[in-house]
């Protein structure tokens, strides 16, 4: 079956979202403007406006739409009755999503102004690493109710999950450090993270 099209107006949106990404990747949030974006994303600045209110709020969507392309979101993470599947999908999807190219630079990025431009490093958080605790925290409490798990304080919980799935990778990449001799080992990585996870949490 087909995926249904983008109407006119979500095709501009897109546009705009994949020109911003590509813009604040490259120059970062304070040496892109809104004209570059329009101009990237062939429209009008009043099209990116009518769409994104603010720099700000183009920023935040741009984050937002990097998980939701890899599959991190609340459709994700929606049956607590089956939280093996579930969390290993997420972890999945979650350990592409930091391990992309684009994550990498935008978080060096934020970093590396965070003393000039705290406002960046505030907006990345609450788009990114924020959001997705949100969501995780809030599944792990409904796993919860089931009774199999018990995430005594979930948002804690969700922490360790994410800092586990990082790995060794993540901090290479941080680094700037060569990770090929690691991939072939990320997804068994990733599952037997997942299970030890799920196996400290198991009620008895």
């Amino acid at each position: 079956m087909n995926a249904p099209s983008m109407s006119r107006s979500e095709q501009k949106r897109e546009q705009i979202l994949q020109a911003a990404k590509e813009l604040f990747c490259e120059q970062g949030f304070p040496n892109t403007s809104m004209d570059e974006v329009a101009k990237l994303a062939g429209v009008s600045k009043q099209t990116v406006y009518s769409h994104f209110g603010c720099k700000d709020d183009l920023f935040v969507a741009s984050i937002e739409s990097k998980c939701l392309v890899h599959g991190v979101n609340q459709e994700l993470l929606s049956d607590p009755l089956t939280p093996e599947v579930s969390l290993a999908l997420f972890a999945k999807h979650f350990g592409e999503v930091i391990t992309s190219p684009e994550a990498i630079t935008v978080f060096k990025a934020c970093v590396s102004q965070s003393d000039s431009h705290p406002k960046i490093s505030e907006l990345f958080y609450s788009a990114g690493p924020k959001h997705i605790l949100g969501l995780l925290a809030e599944y792990l409490a409904k796993v919860s109710v089931i009774g199999d798990y018990q995430f005594n304080n979930p948002h804690h919980c969700a922490v360790r999950l994410c800092l586990m799935v990082f790995g060794e990778v993540r901090m290479r990449l941080d680094l700037g450090l060569d990770v090929s001799d690691l991939l072939d080992e990320r997804e068994q990585y990733i599952n037997d993270t997942v299970e030890m996870f799920l196996k400290a949490y198991k009620t008895i």
